[in-house]
């Protein structure tokens, strides 16, 4: 894997799990729940958690009786999650845009965020193809993305966090393209910068990715599955079937 992929060095660090400490676990519990009422899965599916972070949102997966995998690229990440460990909920590190050989799952779930972090766009296209190919015929994909035009019009273009006596001076900009997320740590005198990138991808985007292997069958805007607006959701979750 090429160094200069940012997600690989920044996702890894112990900065960044600080920075992202408080996430909230309540709401990702209430959202997975939500998830798990609309769909009415059979007991014991298999599902998949493409790139599960710290597993937080796979450990809710697996309460509701399924068998469930979470996979990421950062292996500080999936140290953490295998805490949660258990006969029905697996981790390992795995590259989103290859395919897990000889597994097939129910519903791939992609959430918070975490597509749209690569240089071209052909790779988003390699991410769906490699989805596609875990899925049983007529299974389901969810992308919980965020709302790109919202958080564009609210973008905060400066802060500094003071965490643990470590200092994150962040800057953020849109390009037209990407929303950039600049990050200068300053800890015990010695400085670094992270950098993060997302493709400000949008629902017409996602169409567009999607209409090959795919058909959406619900789009949502909130972690209450409210309908998704534009102009003013929270969130772009998208619901799509194997076609």
């Amino acid at each position: 894997m090429s160094k200069k992929e940012w997600f690989a060095d920044w996702f890894d660090t112990s900065y960044y799990h600080l920075l992202y400490q408080n996430r909230d676990e309540q709401e990702a519990e209430r959202f997975i729940k939500n998830l798990m009422d609309f769909l009415d899965l059979p007991v014991e599916s298999k599902l998949l958690d493409l790139a599960c972070g710290k597993g937080r949102h796979a450990k809710f997966l697996s309460e509701f009786g399924h068998h469930v995998l979470g996979v990421d690229l950062s292996p500080n990440s999936i140290s953490h999650a295998q805490n949660w460990a258990n006969e029905r909920l697996r981790f390992q590190t795995h590259d989103m845009r290859e395919v897990l050989e000889n597994e097939q799952f129910d519903v791939v779930f992609n959430l918070f965020t975490s597509f749209g972090y690569f240089d071209h766009e052909s790779e988003n296209k390699r991410v769906c193809t490699s989805i596609a190919q875990m899925l049983k015929p007529g299974a389901k994909v969810l992308i919980d993305f965020m709302n790109a035009s919202k958080v564009i019009r609210n973008l905060v273009p400066s802060e500094l966090k003071l965490l643990d006596g470590i200092s994150f001076k962040i800057s953020r900009n849109y390009d037209g393209k990407h929303i950039y997320k600049q990050i200068d740590v300053i800890d015990n005198g010695h400085e670094s910068h992270f950098m993060e990138r997302v493709q400000a991808l949008k629902l017409s985007d996602f169409q567009m990715l999607l209409e090959d292997k795919f058909e959406i069958v619900n789009t949502f805007g909130s972690y209450d599955l409210a309908p998704f607006h534009e102009e003013n959701s929270d969130r772009l979750i998208l619901l799509a079937q194997l076609k």
